[in-house]
């Protein structure tokens, strides 16, 4: 199914033409403009502060941060910064058009029903969430360029790659933590070559690549302050170095939400000109609501782990709904999720859309067409002309738990043709269900 956009397909037209519009968002601004905002500036700054040696955070790791990301991507940005400002524009916008079509031909090659979609059914989960590839234009966010990555990293161990597709997790990570959560599930899974891959690969990637730029021991010092100023900072005024994001709607994460259901936490904190507002059900403190968090972690993951087939029930299908229900996990684990992190959600939207027109009972179709209905549905409250109190309880968070009951159902009741492994399945006669003459015991 992997191929290149051609002239001859009208929606890969479509495509080109879009890609092309959002990359004039991005340059248009630069050329005719006042210059391009959002995170693009920093970006170049980034690029710069590594070109000319300069330090990336401050030493104080209680400072404010202006990059919060790892060294590793400012010295990727180093390398198109050095041309000037549009040519790490151009690259960028580039990298996101690549990563857009890939995310679209990865997902569909992986979702277990050994069927190749029309160009409708095909191109409808990018329908779907163009809103969410408008905003990793807009704001030169790297979410869909990994989860480009996340999506080859998995075709690759499915190709018998293991420690390439290690490499592609251990890059994801080392651009932007949270893709670590994929760590648990390769352990879990016993693929002991690709975990053992993203291991040494983040070390490479986190160490040994920015030493030669940045020195050894500057490269180890800025990690530190980084590591002390984003990941080892929790209280109740937030974590990492955006407290007036962490609790406020923005954050749809399941430690967010939490926590503004448990305490008084005022969601409207990232825009003091607003007043205080607050949705706690019940008044706890701090440390409390954490545990709630933990718990409901822990549950999460245990009923995971539960759905999850042992290793002789394992088919094709079943493995595209356990990945599928993985990142969605992804997505709501991280810290921080903010609108466009639910971008990940294309490829469980994938999976669900190919099982509502492939699977072969009749209300289970209509069935898997509701649940993405209704989660679609609640992924529209975002838009603008809804109140951002519908975000702070939570409207993407609770359709990527649609989503993932959906994909639940599933593979909790496979079609009957779906039960049997694949190499047994394929041994069936498709018209009589006998076992082929050419078949051997």
């Amino acid at each position: 199914m992997l191929r290149y956009p051609s002239l001859r397909a009208p929606l890969d037209i479509l495509f080109l033409v879009c890609c092309i519009v959002l990359t004039a968002d991005v340059l248009g601004p630069e050329i005719w403009g006042s210059g391009k905002t959002k995170d693009y500036p920093l970006w170049f700054w980034a690029g710069q502060q590594v070109l000319q040696g300069k330090n990336l955070y401050p030493s104080d790791p209680s400072i404010y941060f202006e990059f919060i990301y790892p060294p590793l991507p400012a010295v990727l940005l180093a390398i198109p910064s050095y041309f000037g400002k549009l040519p790490l524009y151009t690259c960028l916008s580039l990298l996101n058009a690549a990563a857009w079509w890939m995310t679209g031909q990865f997902s569909n090659a992986m979702t277990g029903s050994g069927r190749i979609p029309g160009p409708w059914l095909y191109a409808l989960p990018g329908f779907a969430t163009v809103s969410f590839v408008f905003d990793m234009f807009d704001l030169g966010q790297p979410n869909l360029v990994l989860l480009a990555m996340m999506l080859y990293g998995f075709w690759l161990l499915q190709h018998e790659r293991p420690w390439m597709a290690g490499s592609m997790f251990a890059l994801a990570t080392a651009i932007k933590v949270f893709p670590v959560a994929v760590l648990p599930y390769l352990l879990w899974r016993r693929q002991w070559a690709a975990a053992a891959s993203m291991v040494i690969f983040v070390g490479i990637f986190l160490f040994v690549v920015p030493a030669p730029v940045r020195g050894f021991q500057h490269n180890i010092t800025e990690l530190k302050t980084w590591y002390q100023g984003m990941v080892g900072t929790s209280s109740e005024k937030g974590f990492g170095q955006r407290d007036e994001q962490n609790w406020s709607w923005v954050n749809q994460s399941i430690i967010a939400v939490t926590h503004r259901l448990t305490r008084p936490v005022n969601y409207d904190q990232d825009d003091p000109s607003k007043p205080p507002h607050f949705m706690n059900l019940v008044d706890l403190d701090f440390k409390t609501a954490n545990l709630i968090v933990i718990a409901l972690s822990l549950l999460i993951g245990l009923g995971y782990i539960a759905v999850m087939p042992p290793r002789a029930r394992r088919t094709p299908r079943s493995d595209a709904e356990e990945l599928g229900i993985l990142f969605c996990l992804m997505t709501v684990a991280s810290p921080l999720a903010r609108q466009y992190y639910f971008m990940w959600l294309v490829f469980p939207m994938t999976i669900l859309i190919h099982r509502a027109a492939y699977d072969p009972r009749t209300a289970v179709r209509a069935g898997t067409w509701a649940v993405l209905a209704v989660a679609g549905l609640l992924m529209c409250l975002s838009f603008p002309i809804f109140p951002n109190d519908l975000q702070a309880y939570g409207n993407n968070l609770a359709a990527t738990a649609v989503m993932a009951g959906g994909l639940v159902w599933h593979i909790l009741h496979p079609p009957l043709d779906a039960k049997l492994p694949e190499a047994v399945a394929n041994a069936l006669s498709p018209t009589s269900g006998e076992l082929k003459p050419d078949i051997r015991a």
